[in-house]
């Protein structure tokens, strides 16, 4: 039987998301394209294994690429990069459709507002696509509730350290963009740094694993 994808080629290989066979050809330039892949498909793990073995550059349009982000930004700070990671892999966990270039589109976004932010003018301008915006607008209200309540050292009155200033979110932001950028692997259906961010949190209830989508033929 021919591949229904392309309708063109033999069967070769079962496609979970399809639940038939399609062609090797298909397989590969369709997948995370067309074909929205199951994380646990032995052809995309492969795929994926594949690529890690080759180092990804960011690209040359990378936006605010200008920006520098010191490794003091990051650690002075890596209780809120961890909360933003939360926030986004528990999103992404909540709505299965969230893509890598939702996750990227909504934190570049969001990063480029705090740089308005950060030059003492407000600019907004949230992605078009309705789940980027979606995490773009979860992603900023929890910035807001994280500059309002600084974290308080126990039995203390006073923040353990000065309110957030909105130049440190901003290098979290960019640091957070450009960690997806790399991750990725700039499939529109690719859900790797999604995933990525989902292993770092291996304990949280919030990120519970769907049950597998491979269907046995």
């Amino acid at each position: 039987m021919s591949c229904p994808v392309c309708e063109k080629r033999k069967e070769a290989r079962f496609c979970p998301a399809k639940g038939e066979k399609i062609c090797a050809v298909c397989c590969g330039t369709e997948r995370e394209v067309s074909i929205d892949c199951p994380s646990d498909c032995s052809y995309l793990v492969s795929a994926h294994r594949y690529e890690d073995q080759h180092e990804r550059d960011l690209p040359a349009d990378t936006p605010l690429l200008d920006v520098k982000v010191s490794r003091d930004d990051i650690y002075a700070n890596q209780d809120l990069l961890s909360g933003l990671s939360f926030e986004v892999a528990k999103f992404c966990a909540a709505n299965s459709a969230t893509a890598d270039p939702d996750i990227i589109a909504a934190v570049a976004a969001l990063a480029e507002t705090y740089k308005t932010l950060a030059s003492g003018i407000l600019y907004e301008k949230p992605p078009v696509a309705p789940v980027a915006r979606e995490l773009y607008a979860a992603l900023a209200a929890f910035l807001n509730e994280a500059k309002q309540h600084p974290a308080e050292q126990p039995g203390v009155s006073a923040p353990v350290r000065p309110p957030l200033n909105d130049s440190e979110i901003l290098a979290l932001l960019i640091f957070l963009h450009r960690m997806g950028l790399l991750r990725t692997n700039g499939r529109p259906r690719a859900r790797r740094f999604a995933e990525f961010l989902r292993s770092q949190f291996p304990a949280a209830p919030e990120l519970k694993r769907e049950e597998s989508r491979i269907i046995v033929p």
